[in-house]
C-alpha cells in the first residue's frame, strides 16, 4: 500500500498556517504542525487534534529541527506577520526568518523535500513600482520600524535560492499579498481585524492617514488554493499571490462598516513609519505557471470574515489595536 505524502507546516497553528493544515489534509496528506504559539493559536488546530493523520509538535524552529521518518513538503510559515507583532516582536522576526529559514531547509535537504517559503508583498515596502510585478525589486528601509520582517524574508528568500542554486533543493517562493478570512486574530493589529471588530461594537473605526493609501485584500481559501497550486508546480522563481482587486483604506472601512450594519463613523490618525502608499500584486506569473487567479468576491470574503468575528467576540472580548496593515 502506497504511503501517504507527509508535510511538515512550521506556524501551522497561525492564520495561514492553519488553513494549510486543513486543506492539505483534505488533498489526503499527513500533516506535521509545528509551532510555538508566539502569535500561533491552538484554537485554529483544535478540531484537527486527535485526526489520525494530523500531527503537532510545539517547537521554535529557530533551533534544530527533528522530525521522525520521511517528509516530502516543507512549508515555511513560522513568523509574526502584523506589524504590531513584529514591532513588539523584532528579534524574533528576524530570527525567524534567518535562523528559522536555514533550518527549515536544512531539514528539507536531508529529507529530499521540496520546500516552499511563505514570503510577502512587503518584499517590495513602499513601491515605486505599480502595480508590482515579480521582478521589481523593491524600495525598503532597512532600518525603519518595518524593516525587521521585509528584510527577513527577503534574506529568507535570499537563502532559500542558494539552497535551490548550491544544492540542487527543489524550492518555490510565494510573494503573499494581504489575505483575510476567519482565524485572524481579534487583536492581529490589521486593518481588517480592527475594523470589523470596532463596526461590530459601533465603535469609531480608525483609519490611519487619510485613508488615501491602498491595499489589495485576499480572501484566505483563494490564498490557501494558490500556494497548493505553486507547491505541486515546477515553478522555482517568486510567484505573486494576492487579489489585484485593490481599494483604499477608508472606502474599505465604509465598506464594512455597511456589511456590519453598523453605527460606527471613522476617525482619522497618523500614519504609522514607512505604512506603504500602495499595494497590488501583478498576478500574471500565477495566472500563466499556475492557472490560479482570486475566485471569492470581495463583499462576499467580507461577510465569512464579520461572521466569524461575531462568534470570537461573543465568546471573548477583547481590546482592539492597529499599527498599520
Amino acid at each position: 500500500m502506497q504511503r501517504r505524502k507527509r508535510a511538515l507546516i512550521t506556524g501551522g497553528a497561525g492564520f495561514l498556517g492553519s488553513h494549510l493544515c486543513h486543506r492539505l489534509l483534505e488533498e489526503g496528506f499527513e500533516v506535521i504542525c509545528m509551532d510555538n504559539f508566539i502569535t500561533g493559536s491552538p484554537d485554529n488546530i483544535a478540531d484537527l487534534i486527535g485526526h489520525p493523520h494530523f500531527h503537532f509538535i510545539q517547537h521554535d524552529v529557530t533551533n534544530y529541527i527533528y522530525v521522525a521518518g520521511p517528509v516530502d513538503y516543507v512549508l515555511h510559515f513560522a513568523s509574526p506577520a502584523s506589524p504590531i507583532d513584529y514591532q513588539q516582536l523584532p528579534i524574533q522576526t528576524l530570527k525567524v526568518g534567518s535562523l528559522g529559514t536555514h533550518k527549515a531547509l536544512g531539514l528539507s535537504l536531508a529529507k529530499g523535500a521540496t520546500f516552499l517559503l511563505a514570503s510577502t508583498s512587503e518584499v517590495y515596502g513602499d513601491p515605486l513600482v505599480h502595480p508590482q510585478p515579480e521582478d521589481y525589486w523593491g524600495n525598503v528601509n532597512p532600518i525603519g520600524v518595518r524593516g525587521v520582517y521585509d528584510e527577513a524574508k527577503r534574506f529568507a528568500e535570499a537563502m532559500t535560492m542558494a539552497y535551490h542554486r548550491y544544492h540542487g533543493l527543489d524550492t518555490r517562493i510565494a510573494r503573499i499579498f494581504n489575505t483575510y478570512g476567519p482565524r485572524m486574530r481579534i487583536d492581529d493589529g490589521r486593518a481588517i481585524p480592527t475594523f470589523i471588530t470596532q463596526a461590530l461594537q459601533n465603535e469609531p473605526v480608525t483609519v490611519f492617514g487619510d485613508g488615501s493609501q491602498t491595499r489589495s485584500i485576499c480572501y484566505v481559501d483563494d490564498l490557501i488554493d494558490g500556494i497548493v497550486r505553486l507547491l505541486f508546480s515546477n515553478v522555482v522563481e517568486p510567484v505573486n499571490l494576492g487579489n489585484p482587486d485593490e481599494i483604499s483604506i477608508a472606502a474599505l472601512a465604509e465598506e464594512i462598516i455597511q456589511l456590519c450594519h453598523s453605527s460606527s463613523s471613522i476617525t482619522y490618525k497618523p500614519l504609522p513609519e514607512d505604512d506603504p502608499k500602495v499595494r497590488q500584486p501583478d498576478i500574471t506569473r500565477a495566472r500563466e505557471l499556475l492557472d490560479w487567479e482570486p475566485r471569492i468576491d470581495r463583499k462576499e470574503g467580507l461577510r465569512r470574515t464579520i461572521e466569524y468575528f461575531q462568534k470570537r467576540l461573543e465568546q471573548q472580548p477583547v481590546a482592539k489595536r492597529w499599527n498599520g496593515s
